[in-house]
């Protein structure tokens, strides 16, 4: 299951960074990637669906690190601006996934 997760997150993170270059779709090859990439992300988050795992957690994962890394991709790699407060913002969505997925445990027992 994790490793469709993972799979979704670096599909949607590619296909993500690839729509910042496809130039509102009038770039061919960078939009090829959009469409791959998202098509990817979801047939492996399915997947993961599919394999047991809770659509919460998956879902909450999947934002959350799709979302830390495309600030992370913007900041270094695209000469983007992140703040403070930005930075705080991941660490609380990340705080609020690890939450879900250890009450998931923790009721599990």
């Amino acid at each position: 299951m994790w490793f469709w997760l993972a799979g979704a997150i670096v599909a949607e993170v590619t296909g993500t960074v690839a729509l910042r270059f496809s130039d509102g779709f009038s770039k061919l090859w960078p939009s090829v990637i959009v469409v791959l990439g998202y098509g990817i992300a979801f047939y492996s988050l399915s997947r993961a669906l599919s394999g047991g795992m809770p659509i919460g957690v998956a879902y909450g994962v999947w934002a959350a690190v799709g979302v830390a890394l495309i600030a992370l991709i913007g900041a270094f790699f695209l000469g983007e601006s992140l703040s403070w407060v930005q930075v705080g913002g991941i660490v609380l969505v990340i705080a609020g996934v690890l939450a879900l997925e250890l009450g998931r445990t923790s009721h599990a027992a």
